[in-house]
């Protein structure tokens, strides 16, 4: 009988989405078609035919890319299902970067799809309404490390808050809070030997103190639902540990909204526990790309068009 092979499926957050997203699944595959189906009944929203015709203007708010990049990943995922008999628990593990979360409990069977649909809507109307347009910012700094950034977070302080949000690979470290403090950090990462930050096109500061009254909307939308124990373990971004608790599931995604995406982690803890391949479900190749940057030995792929799925029907 032939080994199975340890994989672990990560599912990618905000940024990913562009028009056209999930159009070739769903003309190809029936599963696909009812997934988007589904989603739209549980927003009562023609969410699809923003994915797949934009306008990207419109596909770029929060409140719709969420909800959005979630669909697209979930189609993969019963595309899978349907048709090559694939169950969540073949995997050693499941994780995905900030709103990506959502899309792996929802993989793993924490809750259903119209629950995950109507959760990741809110998360989006919330961090959207949490910090008035301009007042808050984002930036990568590029070529620092974990403990130069949070130095560099901590001398902004006279500017308001900034904080570490994204520990995205080597190199790559996201801060927010308020505008004029991460504007601050961009020019204290330059003196302390930054390769080059880039102010991010996003609407609010996510993954910051700024995004408290967003962590209590979501500890009330959390708290009306079902949740169940997830069919695989699930990678939080707030611990970058395994979790199957529902109770505990509940507080590490309310306080992922206000603390640090540990991405960086997460793929070493994956290294770590001998997973031999790492795919990328839904929309987008961030994922994959940030994979091969923390560790260049574990393979990585991304798979969202329909002939992606295609050849890893075979490969399952």
């Amino acid at each position: 009988m032939r080994r199975k092979m340890k994989r672990a499926f990560v599912f990618p957050g905000q940024g990913s989405q562009q028009p056209g997203m999930g159009r070739d699944l769903a003309e190809a595959f029936a599963a696909a078609r009812l997934l988007f189906e589904e989603v739209d009944d549980a927003l009562s929203q023609h969410l699809s035919r923003l994915m797949f015709d934009g306008p990207e203007s419109e596909l770029t708010l929060t409140e719709n890319a969420q909800p959005a990049l979630l669909a697209a990943s979930l189609a993969v995922i019963r595309v899978l299902q349907a048709e090559a008999g694939f169950d969540v628990s073949q995997l050693a593990y499941v994780a995905g970067h900030s709103l990506g979360e959502y899309s792996a409990h929802a993989a793993a069977g924490t809750f259903s799809v119209p629950d995950a649909a109507r959760l990741v809507k809110r998360r989006g109307q919330a961090m959207q309404k949490a910090v008035p347009v301009g007042e808050g910012a984002m930036a990568a700094l590029l070529g620092l490390d974990i403990e130069a950034a949070r130095e560099v977070a901590a001398g902004t302080s006279g500017y308001g808050i900034c904080v570490v949000a994204n520990d995205n690979c080597p190199g790559q470290i996201v801060v927010s809070g308020h505008a004029a403090a991460v504007e601050r950090a961009v020019v204290l990462a330059a003196e302390r030997g930054a390769r080059r930050s880039i102010m991010l096109p996003v609407s609010a500061p996510f993954h910051c103190p700024l995004m408290a009254p967003a962590a209590e909307l979501m500890e009330e939308a959390l708290r009306e639902i079902s949740m169940r124990t997830p069919r695989v373990p699930v990678v939080a971004n707030v611990t970058a540990a395994p979790t199957s608790d529902p109770d505990e599931i509940r507080e590490l995604l309310v306080e992922q909204v206000i603390r640090m995406v540990r991405w960086r982690e997460t793929v070493l803890l994956f290294k770590q526990h001998q997973v031999e391949e790492v795919i990328e479900i839904g929309a987008g190749r961030v994922l994959a790309g940030l994979v091969k940057r923390i560790d260049r030995e574990l393979p990585a792929v991304s798979v969202g068009a329909a002939a992606e799925v295609e050849t890893l029907m075979k490969r399952l």
